[in-house]
């Protein structure tokens, strides 16, 4: 099991606390296995296995627990029998019938613990903040980084190079349970494929009444396919016609947003540095796991550029940063983020293969007189910083201290 310690630390300072902790992400990118991380560590800090309590809603052997008030019966019960504080961990929340009401409940009613995790943002937007509102914390659980994938690989085979591993983590992505089928690309997709139905179907389609599953899909695929591109409702809602299909402007933006609140794609708004504000029209896009797009899309080896700047959004998110596309004057900076007072700019490129191509992607930030890290990011092996912006190879990059 990998230690996901980069989730840990954040979530350690709030153990034992009466907030609770949220669990977040795409399915099947390790929420589940965050809470036995969790469950473990307080094992060794003494507590005693009958204090947990451990709930799978979507295993079909605890069904009669998709009602609120059975749930709360159910936890009554356990706290009984338990010696002391109890400590509840719920996983896939969202499947049980007001389970927010129960967990405010469970908050008021007992000395605990309480950890959950759901696969749709709509679990902290809607039905969570209405009922604990400032007494939650949420972590979003992303697919595995490199390092991650790194030490996963390392584990099977200590031999492999970081130089090997990361060729095999831009086709196959980063999604945890791959492990078992490294080797086997047929396997591979075919699990991809699974999780990306799961995703689409019991996220999105269930989830928000969507009939014209077609229309979904086709806005998807088209979603995918311009990863890192400037998007517009408005061309995209040409593009349809030009096929002969009429899909509203509102349509498209709806479908986009309950594939973001599935945490399929991931919207990235574009900050303009000029005048200082988000900007509210032609953001990108990028997906939560590049290997889906392989198994979806394909042609992640072709669109190799696209691939790159995905895992860098990812890893920036992933590194708990906020993250905006930068805009300046006619120049755009691939990515500008914020955390807890700092800024970093990061522009991503494939290869730098001329002094035309450095003078391009260096001469992004002339205009940029500010003193936060600058970086360009790319595949070269050879070290082409200048004029203190920072040229780093993308395995050093997402192994490294940022």
């Amino acid at each position: 099991m990998i230690s996901r310690e980069i989730y840990m630390k954040r979530i350690r300072p709030f153990i034992n606390t009466e907030l609770i902790k949220v669990f977040t992400g795409i399915r099947r990118s390790g929420k589940s296995v965050m809470l036995e991380l969790v469950k473990n560590e307080l094992k060794k800090s003494g507590v005693s296995d009958k204090n947990f309590l451990c709930i799978n809603f979507e295993q079909f052997s605890n069904s009669e627990l998709l009602d609120a008030k059975i749930l709360h019966k159910r936890i009554v019960e356990f706290q009984k029998s338990a010696d002391g504080k109890i400590y509840l961990f719920f996983d896939e929340i969202q499947e049980v019938d007001g389970w927010e009401k129960c967990i405010n409940s469970c908050r008021v009613d007992f000395d605990c613990d309480i950890y959950i995790t759901g696969s749709n943002a709509k679990l902290l937007s809607g039905e969570l903040a209405t009922y604990l509102a400032g007494r939650y914390v949420e972590f979003v659980i992303y697919p595995f980084s490199f390092a991650e994938f790194l030490e996963m690989n390392r584990q099977k085979n200590s031999q492999i190079d970081k130089s090997a591993c990361f060729m095999t983590f831009l086709k196959t992505g980063g999604m945890p349970f791959l492990a078992n089928f490294l080797g086997d690309d047929s396997a591979k997709n075919q699990y991809l494929m699974d999780i990306y139905n799961s995703v689409v179907l019991k996220d999105v389609v269930k989830r928000n009444n969507i009939r014209d599953v077609d229309t979904l899909e086709r806005i998807i695929a088209y979603a995918f396919s311009n990863i890192g591109h400037i998007f517009s409702a408005t061309s995209l809602s040409k593009y349809f016609k030009s096929e002969k299909r009429n899909i509203s402007h509102d349509t498209i933006l709806n479908y986009l947003k309950f594939c973001a609140d599935a945490f399929l794609i991931y919207k990235i708004s574009r900050y303009d540095l000029e005048g200082k504000k988000v900007l509210t029209v032609n953001e990108k896009y990028y997906c939560a796991d590049h290997g889906l797009r392989e198994a979806v899309f394909g042609k992640n080896t072709q669109n190799i550029d696209q691939i790159l700047e995905n895992i860098v959004c990812l890893e920036l998110l992933r590194r708990n940063f906020k993250v905006f596309v930068g805009k300046k004057d006619e120049s755009e900076i691939d990515f500008i983020a914020e955390r807890n007072g700092v800024k970093i700019y990061v522009q991503v490129a494939y290869l730098l293969v001329s002094e035309e191509t450095v003078r391009r992607e260096f001469s992004v930030y002339d205009s940029i007189k500010d003193n936060f890290p600058k970086y360009v990011v790319s595949m070269d092996e050879f070290d082409f910083s200048r004029n203190g912006i920072i040229h780093r190879n993308i395995r050093d990059f997402l192994l490294g201290e940022i």
